[in-house]
């Protein structure tokens, strides 16, 4: 019996165990329940799930407030203060007593970003078991403790100024001026209104649908002015035209604006109004519809630098306009001026060289690396995206054959014989050449036996004198560096090329093509190609700013200097070390300023009495084969100043396109362009 006894009491000792395990568990079940439904409802927040989270609160609260209202009045005040990554810390769960139905209340601390930075606080909330479920008991002091139900969340704006960019000498190339902007009075258009509106299409090139859209907006009245275009404040022809249109009127507005236009087109770049994909991709970064972005060239490069900030202030108004509560502000911060190392008299001089044809100037500091100068033609004009650019003109830019939007000096091309310096150099460098190394061939073709079947090697003149490198460099002999070529050997000759740069990007703001070698993974497959690369033929491709930075080897005693565009008051900074003894350039650059001085020389036309100059002409071949007749060629001068009167040495790079007509040749045409900069 006692042993029953036992066994009952431990019976009962275990059911009530049980039971104050369900209880514990049953109790905790609820406090998460609610916990999990207010998390649920700041998750569909983040979401923007309106419709969702007006089923999350309670019948009560559904009394006071519609769905509809419900949905407009959280999206309008979360997506109107940019509110993003919502998150709260639940810091207890009371149980309340009610009578009727099951209340808890919970206490948690939010957080979230906003547009004029982070809004933390403290805050209670209400839930109601209804049907088993737990129920927000919802009110306006759910998105902030001391909104109710009447008052507004206000956003107050401070404009800031985006960053001007400046050259070496503090002349302004993007920067806030005026710009004109025309626009109808409806009211004034008069009884000729369509032939007023056809003058104005045709004169703006804006479409005739696109302005009866905007004057018969449904906002528009007889004296409202409808703005239809912006053109340039300089463009005084244009507006003379546009005020003898009845009902036309221009009035001024600040804007960005580029002085130096087309002559800076491609390295500036223009800036233009966000569009849905740039909020959506900077969301949480203080961007809003009416911002401007950087879209090309510096603008874009430097765009969190330039751009200003806008100070912010989101408060809380009640229904009579009075101020109640500040959450947050933020203060308006300018963007950042950029000063540059270009020259601007520099760069407008060649630019106007150059502005009819295909091509480019680099422009350098041998000694420091700066950039004085980067000229692409033909150009665009960075004001016209500042004053928009109707369907027609961007078409026309799209499809103009000679390419205004394509950078040339951020692209690869083939050297021609602008090249044979690297060859030499590196030739010295590695010992494969030495100063008095000759070769011994007559005429004007060679090769290197018969199985090159009906290939060879050609070169232009034939001259007296033994065939070393300097006087190869002085000729331009394409045979010589062929042969130099096929003597350095694939292998060191690609270990060099990697060791100055080759298939490897520069650091720079503006994304530069990587010079190459090879056009796939076997480079120099053949020797005649490899003989074909010693001359710059074959597959290289060099861009025209690394070309600056390995000219800069020979100027350097083998240095290459970094190329930079930011301007740090002549500091210089090494890209690579040592790549050519200093033997090896200084023997190159003797021949180069020979190239120029001597009367045999390629680039003889460039001599200037006072001045040395060290240079190289080339000319490249972009045939697809021996009977292409329709690629054409492109021209090449470079060059670099030696101890120039005032110290700042010019290391140029100029190529032009299509030189297969030009009676000049395309070397001779640059340097015509270049001597301007001397005279």
């Amino acid at each position: 019996m006692k042993n029953k006894k036992s066994i009952i009491i431990v019976i009962i000792a275990i059911l009530i165990i049980i039971s104050i395990t369900i209880g514990i568990i049953i109790i905790n079940t609820k406090s998460i329940k609610s916990e999990e439904t207010l998390k649920q409802y700041i998750s569909l927040v983040n979401e923007k799930k309106y419709e969702e989270m007006y089923n999350l609160i309670s019948e009560g609260s559904k009394k006071t407030i519609t769905q509809e209202d419900f949905i407009t009045r959280n999206k309008k005040i979360y997506e109107g203060i940019d509110a993003v990554n919502i998150k709260i810390e639940v810091i207890k769960v009371e149980k309340q007593k009610e009578k009727s139905n099951a209340t808890e209340k919970i206490t948690y601390n939010e957080n979230m970003s906003t547009s004029a930075g982070n809004i933390s606080f403290s805050n209670t909330v209400k839930l109601i078991k209804e049907n088993k479920e737990y129920k927000i008991n919802w009110s306006s002091s759910l998105i902030f403790p001391e909104l109710r139900n009447t008052d507004k969340i206000k956003i107050s704006s401070i404009e800031a100024e985006r960053g001007e960019i400046l050259d070496r000498n503090g002349e302004k190339l993007a920067t806030k001026g005026i710009i004109s902007t025309v626009g109808v009075v409806p009211g004034k258009l008069k009884a000729n209104k369509e032939e007023n509106i056809n003058k104005l299409s045709e004169l703006t090139g804006v479409s005739k649908e696109y302005i009866n859209s905007q004057i018969n907006a449904s906002y528009v009245k007889d004296d409202t002015f409808v703005p239809l275009k912006k053109v340039s404040a300089n463009n005084k022809e244009l507006k003379e035209k546009l005020l003898q249109i009845s009902g036309v009127m221009i009035n001024s507005t600040e804007a960005r604006v580029y002085p130096l236009g087309e002559e800076m087109a491609h390295l500036i770049g223009y800036i233009q109004p966000v569009t849905a994909e740039d909020l959506k991709e900077k969301s949480g970064k203080g961007y809003n519809s009416n911002s401007v972005i950087g879209k090309a060239g510096l603008e874009l490069s430097f765009e969190d630098r330039l751009r200003g900030i806008e100070g912010k202030e989101i408060y809380i108004e009640d229904e009579n306009g009075n101020r109640l509560k500040t959450l947050v502000k933020q203060d308006k911060k300018d963007g950042e001026d950029i000063k540059l190392t270009i020259d601007s008299k520099i760069q407008s001089q060649l630019y106007n060289q150059m502005k009819e044809d295909k091509g480019f100037f680099v422009v350098m500091n041998p000694q420091t690396g700066e950039l004085l100068a980067t000229v692409s033609t033909p150009s665009y004009d960075s004001n016209d995206f500042i004053l928009g650019l109707t369907n027609t003109q961007w078409e026309e830019l799209n499809k103009n054959e000679n390419k205004p939007l394509y950078n040339r000096f951020l692209q690869s091309y083939c050297p021609g014989s602008t090249f044979k310096t690297i060859t030499a150099a590196i030739g010295l460098t590695t010992g494969k050449l030495t100063e008095n190394t000759t070769y011994s061939y007559s005429g004007l073709s060679w090769q290197k036996d018969k199985s090159w079947k009906s290939d060879y090697i050609t070169t232009l003149t034939s001259y007296n004198g033994a065939k070393n490198v300097k006087n190869a460099l002085i000729h331009s002999d394409n045979i010589f560096f062929a042969q130099a070529a096929l003597q350095i050997g694939k292998k060191e000759f690609c270990e060099n090329l990697d060791k100055i740069g080759f298939n490897e990007q520069i650091e720079f703001p503006l994304t530069i093509k990587k010079s190459q070698y090879a056009n796939s993974e076997k480079a120099m497959e053949t020797e005649k190609k490899l003989a074909d690369s010693g001359y710059g033929q074959g597959d290289i491709l060099v861009n025209p700013i690394h070309m600056a930075s390995i000219y800069s080897a020979i100027a350097n005693n083998g240095n290459m200097v970094k190329p930079y565009i930011e301007y740090k008051n002549g500091q210089k900074e090494i890209l690579k070390q040592n790549v050519f003894t200093s033997e090896a350039a200084n023997i190159v650059k003797e021949a180069l300023i020979q190239v120029v001085e001597n009367a045999e020389g390629t680039a003889n036309d460039m001599k200037i009495n006072g001045l040395t100059i060290a240079g190289k002409t080339g000319t490249a071949e972009l045939k697809g084969s021996l009977d292409d007749s329709q690629s054409g060629t492109l021209g090449w001068f470079d060059c670099f100043t030696i101890d120039r009167k005032n110290g700042n040495d010019l290391l140029i790079i100029g190529m032009v396109e299509n030189t297969q007509n030009n009676r000049e040749g395309g070397s001779h045409y640059l340097i015509k362009k270049i001597r301007t900069l001397f005279m």
